[in-house]
């Protein structure tokens, strides 16, 4: 494959484009969720923080076996695919539950198809960009998907003016975008197979991970420290509804932040190229920080679209950046291993996010849970002079 001096590769820009379509599938049904487990099916706070953090995080923690699998053998398209086509399939899932079980079965199938899909696709980023370009790729690939995640809750807005708040057959809008973002993904991108050796012992792939750098260790104590602190978004729904605010525009609350995340996400891509990713990574925190404080302590309305706007903001601010510095950190042979590992992180410390806040949110109020969030993003702060000072004595990566 030969890339462009200037240009960011097509498959970069489909990849986007299938992000985009299944976010929209996803995130109108996560605008709607929260409030349909707790006022139709009557689950507390606590319990939806669980049932979060489980989803989530199985999700992240599924990643280390694609990423794995997909430097093992050799293949990413064909793993991307099993994984937006599980999303799929199960979105029909959704409205034909008629209990709580069945909709914690289809959120944790939803979330096996993104544990899936996520490591390759990732790696087929890196794979197909050339070094750098690969902080706006990223980011272009996230702006996308976050124009799906602003998309998906403005369809839920729509649909339950429509419908007079009827969640269920809103829940059903959700799978036609889903079953587009498969037919792209499955038409227009190809395996770029060049770019990856096969490795013919599992045992030899496990003793390279060990030897990743120390730079790569301390980038996955930073994404712990990150999955702390950023709750899960089910909780900024759950906040709207506290306050009162109207079914019709709880998915208000998604579109605010998904627009904000889109429209940072692609800039800062940019930027840290010039800047540098560890002070969009910094400022990312200090944007969290300040979205959970006014979450926690700003009265009314008033705090929450200012804490959700913050969060977007802290979202675009960071994702791009973490995960080019995964690809940077790896080399190509290791690369979707190395996002398995950081997704898997990533997983196991939002199931504890997840449950920690729900359970300061039951038995200490929001305010407990959103400053706790400050808390661990202030911390994660700190450390990042750390990853910082070890990126600057590594030495360049392959491409």
């Amino acid at each position: 494959m030969t890339f462009s001096a200037d240009r960011i590769p097509r498959t970069v820009w489909v990849l986007g484009v299938v992000s985009l379509f299944m976010d929209m599938s996803s995130e109108l049904v996560h605008a709607v969720l929260p409030v349909y487990l707790t006022t139709v099916l009557g689950l507390s706070v606590l319990a939806v923080g669980i049932i979060e953090g489980i989803a989530e995080a199985t999700a992240s923690m599924l990643k280390v076996v694609s990423g794995f699998l997909s430097d093992r053998f050799a293949v990413r398209k064909p793993l991307a695919l099993l994984g937006y086509g599980l999303a799929a399939v199960v979105k029909p899932v959704f409205p034909l539950a008629d209990t709580a079980s069945g909709v914690v079965a289809a959120r944790f199938v939803d979330r096996v198809g993104k544990g899936i899909r996520g490591a390759p696709r990732d790696a087929i980023v890196a794979d197909v960009t050339p070094p750098h370009l690969r902080d706006a790729a990223y980011g272009l690939r996230q702006s996308l998907d976050t124009v799906g995640a602003f998309t998906g809750p403005l369809l839920a807005m729509l649909f339950l003016w429509l419908w007079a708040g009827d969640l269920r057959s809103v829940l059903w809008v959700a799978v036609v975008p889903a079953f587009i973002a498969v037919s792209l993904l499955a038409l227009g991108v190809d395996e770029p197979l060049a770019q990856v050796p096969r490795r013919r012992s599992a045992a030899l792939q496990f003793a390279a991970i060990g030897r990743l750098p120390t730079g790569f260790w301390h980038l996955l104590v930073l994404t712990a420290l990150f999955s702390l602190a950023r709750l899960s978004e089910a909780f900024l729904v759950l906040r709207a509804q506290e306050l009162k605010l109207a079914l019709l525009w709880v998915p208000l609350v998604m579109i605010v932040m998904s627009t904000v995340y889109s429209l940072s996400s692609y800039p800062a891509g940019l930027l840290a190229s010039r800047l540098g990713k560890n002070a969009l990574l910094a400022a990312s925190l200090l944007a969290l920080a300040a979205a959970t404080s006014a979450l926690a302590w700003l009265p009314g309305t008033t705090g929450l679209w200012l804490g959700v706007a913050l969060w977007g903001l802290h979202m675009g601010l960071s994702q791009g950046g973490l995960t080019a510095t995964v690809a940077e950190f790896a080399p190509v042979e290791l690369r979707a291993s190395a996002f398995g590992l950081f997704h898997f992180v990533t997983g196991i410390f939002q199931l504890l996010s997840g449950a920690i806040a729900g359970w300061l949110w039951t038995y200490h109020g929001s305010s407990a849970a959103f400053m706790a969030g400050t808390v661990w993003a202030l911390l994660a702060l700190a450390v990042l002079p750390v990853l910082a000072a070890q990126q600057r004595r590594r030495p360049t990566s392959p491409p």
